[in-house]
């Protein structure tokens, strides 16, 4: 990797990121793309993708790795770890890294994408990886023939509960609402389905297991404040996402949701900085759209280095 000024570094290494790296790199701008702590996003944790165009069906990581050669035969140059803070107070960006590591540059595109949120009830963290997941994809063979619960009532948990109901004996939705807010059709496969059954109106309130795995967990009625233990091996957290917006907090507006804010097309409230992707798409929440939203962001940030070479 050059030691030099890059004309653009880009934050995050998923559709987003690549796509938008692929686009300023042809375009003969010195290209670094930041890999993130999951390099090549959430599509990583995927199995079959079949709503890529041009794909009717492939593994999310062989769609990513494809789309990272792509972004790197293109010239970018690419480096492992995270963005730990900014400083963008200057027409010079800088960017300090792991080991405290120091980058410049001309113009950033940040594509960070989004985080599962957390309960944040007792146990969880305990359990984190021991019983506790937020990928489905990733865990459910470890659940066969098991009762596990579900976490949550929209697009994402009832995705989650379906693939799991492959595996499990038994699916437990736990959801805060009166009814699903899901609107995948998947959630009338879950309805119909009599391996899932769903609780309503109730959270878990604590995760309790033997120090190792775990064990079982309170349902706590949000109406009534009435408890249930419940026994089950594992819990599977889907109450959404939260954008990866900390670090730059101290630079750039953000929305009423905390994603960041566009002031026009992809452009943040601070000039050279853009931004693509689930962090600040908090509606589609697809690959494809975070793709072209990094093409979107590519060409913008490319028209402003043309005009402040």
């Amino acid at each position: 990797m050059s030691n030099m000024t890059h004309d653009v570094i880009i934050i995050g290494s998923g559709p987003a990121g690549l796509t938008a790296g692929i686009y300023t790199a042809r375009a003969g701008f010195r290209t670094l793309i930041i890999e993130g702590p999951l390099p090549g996003g959430q599509l990583m944790l995927t199995t079959n993708v079949e709503n890529w165009p041009g794909q009717k069906s492939i593994l999310g990581p062989d769609l990513m790795m494809g789309v990272r050669e792509h972004a790197q035969q293109s010239g970018c140059e690419f480096l492992s770890g995270s963005v730990m803070r900014v400083n963008f107070s200057s027409r010079e960006h800088e960017l300090y890294c792991e080991n405290n590591k120091k980058l410049e540059c001309k113009s950033v595109i940040i594509a960070t994408g989004s985080s599962p949120k957390k309960l944040l009830c007792p146990g969880e963290n305990v359990y984190w990886g021991k019983g506790v997941s937020v990928c489905a994809t990733c865990d459910a063979p470890f659940y066969k023939d098991k009762d596990v619960i579900v976490v949550g009532g929209g697009n994402s948990a009832v995705t989650e509960a379906e693939h799991l109901s492959r595996f499990a004996r038994r699916v437990t939705i736990v959801h805060i609402g009166d009814k699903l807010t899901a609107t995948d059709l998947i959630k009338e496969k879950v309805l119909r389905s009599n391996k899932i059954f769903i609780i309503y109106n109730s959270t878990v309130s604590e995760i309790k297991g033997d120090g190792q795995r775990v064990k079982s967990v309170t349902i706590k009625n949000i109406k009534n404040a009435k408890e249930e233990s419940r026994e089950t091996a594992g819990v599977f957290v889907a109450i959404g996402f939260a954008p990866n917006t900390e670090i730059f907090k101290d630079f750039l507006l953000y929305d009423k949701f905390g994603y960041l804010a566009i002031q026009e097309k992809t452009q943040t409230s601070t000039q050279g900085i853009f931004a693509a992707g689930d962090v600040v798409d908090y509606k589609y929440r697809q690959a494809i759209a975070a793709s072209g939203m990094g093409c979107m962001a590519a060409l913008d940030c490319q028209r402003y280095l043309s005009k402040s070479i």
